[in-house]
């Protein structure tokens, strides 16, 4: 059967009705039901209880924030972020598209009060959190942007949808449906099961209190020579062993949520280098003091895919769109599992124990239950 999705736009709506008229426009290009502020453009109270049934009713929520907050409903909120709110208490699978550039917007697109730049930047913020959002910068760019976004989300999470009523197959067939829809639920939940426990295998793996020796540069500068002096700073090489725990300890909270493999390698270094200063200065003369670390990409690919192979990590691929070309970009987030090891690994346990191993078979149960 052929479906077409309800999206629910939702915006500030005057410093935005060009953006807004874009994207209606890809919608409806897409074979897509666009819904919002055009049908209640001067949303109040009364109207909020309809706003829900159109959110309820709707496949997709799709937010466009710009350079202002919105007027505020009683409980001293802007209807855009009441709307958003809503969406997410729904489980309402959320497109964000947030202007990279606010300071570069005229006045009148821009929030006069500094109280509701500060609503909207903590709002903002709210959106950004545990989700991967797209910047733009121009209305023509929303297009592109929204055609790409909501490609992918339909793609990676089908909703129900709407179907024309002469379309519908028999009661047999709908029967037949209604089964298979239950046999999708059942693999899906299989499928979480097992991204929430160790894969087949993963015990011959190096893991836990293993050691991994890893080659570090360590740059060390004296602040006292000139910059034209050729002993002003100087990079030193050497291995340091490290158990996985460890590693995954540092690597571990950063990927609690979609972090890039860039970012990811730079915050493992600085950990890195915040655990072991006392034993990396150790290694400079005197006067000089420590500047940073790094550690080669092989290396950080080696963690990586060997976390993965544990079963913590996932790597997910984004396309973003520049100008006229495409560039791909890795990021990496814990799996369910890698969350239970997380925790496993950085909680802190009673003096007092004694029984580790049941403590700890405790905890992961606790851990279950809260996951």
């Amino acid at each position: 059967m052929e479906k077409r999705y309800q999206v629910f736009v939702s915006s500030t709506y005057a410093d935005l009705s060009d953006e807004r008229q874009n994207v209606f426009r890809t919608l409806m290009e897409m074979d897509c039901m666009p819904a919002g502020m055009e049908l209640f453009p001067a949303a109040d109270e009364e109207q909020w209880d309809f706003i829900k049934k159109i959110i309820d009713d709707s496949d997709y929520y799709l937010i466009i924030i710009g350079g202002r907050y919105g007027s505020l409903t009683g409980e001293g909120i802007s209807y855009t972020e009441k709307e958003f709110d809503y969406a997410v208490e729904k489980g309402i699978k959320v497109i964000a598209l947030i202007h990279e550039s606010p300071d570069d917007l005229s006045l009148s697109k821009s929030e006069k009060d500094p109280d509701l730049r500060e609503k909207l930047d903590a709002f903002k913020d709210k959106v950004k959190d545990g989700r991967l959002v797209k910047f733009w910068n121009r209305a023509e760019e929303l297009s592109g942007l929204v055609a790409l976004s909501l490609t992918k989300t339909m793609k990676a999470y089908p909703a129900v949808g709407w179907t024309r009523a002469d379309s519908l197959a028999s009661d047999k067939a709908n029967r037949k449906i209604l089964e298979l829809q239950d046999e999708i639920e059942t693999l899906r939940k299989k499928i979480s099961s097992l991204s929430s426990e160790a894969p087949e295998g993963a015990e011959l793996l190096a893991q836990g209190s293993d050691t991994f020796v890893m080659r570090l540069k360590a740059n060390y500068s004296n602040s006292h020579l000139p910059h034209h002096d050729p002993d002003k700073g100087y990079p030193l090489e050497f291995d340091l062993s490290i158990s996985w725990d460890e590693l995954f300890s540092m690597v571990g909270v950063p990927a609690l949520h979609p972090v890039r493999e860039t970012k990811l390698k730079s915050q493992l270094c600085t950990a890195i280098k915040d655990s072991y200063i006392k034993q990396l200065l150790e290694q400079c003369d005197e006067g000089y003091r420590l500047t940073g670390i790094s550690i080669s990409e092989t290396i950080f690919q080696t963690i990586k895919y060997q976390f993965s192979a544990l079963g913590y990590l996932n790597t997910l691929q984004e396309v973003k769109l520049s100008k006229d070309t495409e560039k791909e970009i890795s990021f990496c987030e814990l799996t369910p599992y890698g969350k239970r090891k997380l925790m496993e690994v950085r909680a802190i346990y009673r003096d007092s124990k004694p029984n580790r191993s049941s403590q700890k078979d405790a905890l992961t149960r606790a851990l279950l239950e809260a996951l």
